[in-house]
């Protein structure tokens, strides 16, 4: 027969496991423990290791990037590179002007900028800046305005690399509004300069 004190230090537990599985957990009393009841220690220890696993499980969910829709590229959406359609859609095809003015706003600016890096990116690319202006004033006045902005747009993309070879002027004056009204929300729409892929 097996020795007594042996049989009374090791009792013997079932553990019922989530998954339905049974384990047998076999504790080890010291002197007169009558049951397996974990110390305070191993429960510290116990909270520890679930708390280091749980941040491991954090870092790696953090690290992991979400799964995200693909970007819809210009040739994806039917819009070629290096065309009219993708300077509008991409970059911005106008820049606006104050009344009776040509110089270049801040926003105008911007907008400048961004041609002159994507004339760049499309080296082979012609483009022809228009003017245009509101329907106030004369004939002759307006399409000298209109001149006046389409040189100033095009100087800003020369001074930003664009060669001059690749750029052409006109000015239409009042001829073309983008936008009908007697008012001066249409006047500032007109009051602009419109870049062309040529």
């Amino acid at each position: 027969m097996g020795d007594p004190e042996l049989d009374h230090t090791t009792p013997e537990r079932l553990i019922v496991h989530e998954s339905g599985t049974d384990y047998r957990f076999l504790c080890v009393a010291l002197a007169r423990a009558s049951d397996c009841t974990p110390s305070r220690d191993e429960e510290q220890m116990n909270v520890k290791t679930l708390g280091a696993l749980a941040a491991v499980a954090l870092m790696a969910a953090c690290s992991t990037p979400a799964p995200t829709a693909p970007e819809a590229t210009p040739v994806a959406a039917g819009i070629v590179p290096g065309s009219q359609e993708d300077l509008v859609a991409n970059v911005g095809d106008r820049v606006f002007y104050d009344f009776n003015a040509a110089t270049l706003r801040s926003d105008a600016k911007g907008t400048l900028d961004k041609q002159a890096a994507w004339l760049a990116k499309y080296a082979s690319v012609n483009v022809q800046v228009a003017g245009n202006c509101d329907e106030r004033g004369t004939e002759e006045y307006n399409l000298a305005l209109g001149e006046r902005r389409a040189h100033s747009a095009a100087s800003y993309l020369k001074a930003k690399g664009v060669a001059s070879a690749r750029l052409s002027t006109i000015s239409y004056g009042k001829d073309r509004p983008t936008a009908l009204g007697d008012n001066e929300q249409s006047w500032a729409q007109n009051r602009n300069t419109i870049t062309s892929v040529r």
